[in-house]
């Protein structure tokens, strides 16, 4: 099968465009030669449109030889200008198939279909572009495929090696069948939307608001600096520093706008975004991880953001650079402090206002931090625990922005316990629990930090006898007997606080 006739146009007129851009860069080098007169509107104009078309015709002929064919097994994809590319992915390999559209492509009914897998650090497919139908039935199909090739195999797969990260526990979920509805787990709504944009703006966005928040309050940064500092700015600054939080929390908003996370059958739906819809599947029993995330305004208010993490695929990482299958706010059983907050802010602004002292001028100001640190490192510790129970490992870390880490026993790949020489020096370690993820391997993954080393040996041996006996289970076939229980023991805590 082929691409959509009109990715042809929509990847050949900007190849195109970068390619006459190169073309004029040329002209001028030229020019500087001598070999043709300054200034020489012929041959820029030649070499644009020579670059221009070679750009274009690159994309024609990439188009041309594009094809992909969904068999029972595979999703086989040839592509190629200079040198030919076969791949073959597997259908049991697939963990995400995800579907972008910007407002064009929404438009032009296309969109983007990307697939991830286990393997690499990149997305394994993209086709680009392909019809909206053909984009869900892709999705659709690859599932439902990846499903049926599983339940065919299921005798053999049972053989192989059970630390495979794409291993599934018998009997707890079902193939999806065509046409079988969807449960809505959560949709975000307006009043948390707006709450979302507040507590959680996209700093990404923060450089691109402040280039048109700057001219509209009449202000630029070096005047913020150069006399005043930047803790007395008056209410030019206070403007720049409201529309900027504003515009952050806009850009946060649009991200989010309709966002629904549904079941169906045995994987999550996600659909969200304003002016680009981002549509996608994850199936359930290819989670590796679960994060619970607070900032420190999200944990006053009560509220948190859930994320998942498969093999292929990492909160963050998606084409649209958010967390896809994830709730992104969602109220805990309490608000408050809000009011609390907004009156310290109020004091600290009339203070400035009312004796116009500027705290920089008192270099030693920062000194005061040497007596903040011990209070500083006493929060971050007492926010740091963990949990065994029956069938997970749960950690938590962070104090401005906290995260709790949920990991079933059965997707523990290694277990790691270390000690820098500071926590040897205080017979403490840390206990890094590594799954087929690629949070596990950084700061972000289920860590037990900064505990008693005796703690943490038990810890690491407890997490290792519940993954060997998840192994076992998963062996014998019993997935859903009491005896499916890994962590028999269970119950142990390690947390400091509530």
């Amino acid at each position: 099968m082929k691409l959509h006739p009109l990715s042809l146009p929509l990847r050949a007129i900007p190849r195109g465009a970068n390619g006459g851009v190169l073309g004029l860069f040329l002209s001028f080098a030229v020019e500087q030669t001598g070999i043709v007169p300054t200034g020489s509107v012929v041959t820029g104009t030649l070499l644009f449109v020579a670059g221009f078309a070679l750009g274009a015709g690159y994309e024609a002929v990439y188009y041309r030889r594009f094809e992909y064919d969904l068999t029972a097994d595979t999703l086989d994809i040839g592509s190629g200008v200079l040198s030919r590319r076969e791949r073959e992915i597997p259908l049991r390999r697939i963990q995400n198939v995800d579907i972008s559209r910007g407002m064009l492509q929404r438009a032009l009914s296309i969109a983007v279909v990307d697939v991830e897998t286990a393997g690499g650090g990149q997305t394994e497919a993209s086709l680009r572009y392909v019809s909206y139908d053909e984009a869900k039935r892709l999705q659709r199909d690859l599932r439902r495929g990846e499903r049926e090739g599983s339940g065919a195999g299921g005798e053999r797969a049972s053989a192989e090696d059970a630390t495979d990260a794409d291993a599934t526990v018998e009997g707890v979920t079902e193939p999806r069948r065509r046409g079988e509805p969807g449960k809505l787990l959560f949709a975000l709504s307006p009043r948390n939307l707006v709450l979302l944009g507040l507590v959680a703006p996209d700093l990404r966005a923060l450089l691109p608001v402040l280039f048109f928040a700057v001219p509209t309050v009449g202000l630029s940064i070096p005047d913020l600096l150069a006399e005043t500092g930047a803790l007395t700015v008056g209410p030019r600054g206070a403007a720049l520093a409201i529309v900027s939080w504003i515009g952050t929390a806009a850009v946060t908003a649009a991200r989010y706008y309709d966002f629904q996370l549904s079941r169906v059958g045995d994987e999550l739906r996600y659909e969200r975004g304003l002016l680009g819809r981002y549509d996608g599947s994850i199936p359930i029993e290819k989670i590796q991880q679960v994060d619970v995330r607070e900032n420190f305004l999200m944990r006053r208010l009560g509220y948190a953001s859930l994320a998942v993490e498969t093999a292929g695929y990492t909160p963050g990482e998606g084409p649209s650079g958010g967390s896809e299958a994830a709730i992104p706010l969602a109220g805990r059983d309490r608000v408050r402090y809000a009011l609390a907050l907004g009156l310290v802010a109020g004091v600290l602004w009339i203070a400035n206002t009312l004796f116009d002292v500027s705290f920089l001028q008192y270099w030693y100001a920062p000194l005061a931090g040497i007596a903040l640190a011990p209070v500083a490192g006493h929060y971050k510790w007492l926010h740091r625990g963990y949990d065994v129970g029956g069938e997970h490992v749960l950690t938590r870390n962070g104090f401005w922005r906290r995260s709790i880490a949920v990991v079933p026993a059965y997707r523990v790949q290694t277990v790691i316990q270390t000690a820098t020489p500071f926590q040897r020096w205080r017979s403490l370690a840390t206990v890094a629990i590594d799954t087929a993820g690629s949070l596990s391997v950084t700061d972000r993954g289920a860590r037990a930090v900064d505990f008693d080393a005796s703690e943490a040996t038990d810890l690491r041996e407890t997490v290792r006898q519940g993954l060997q006996a998840s192994l076992r289970t998963r062996r014998d076939g019993f997935a859903t007997s009491e005896t499916a229980t890994p962590f028999a023991d269970g119950g142990e805590d390690g947390n400091r606080s509530e």
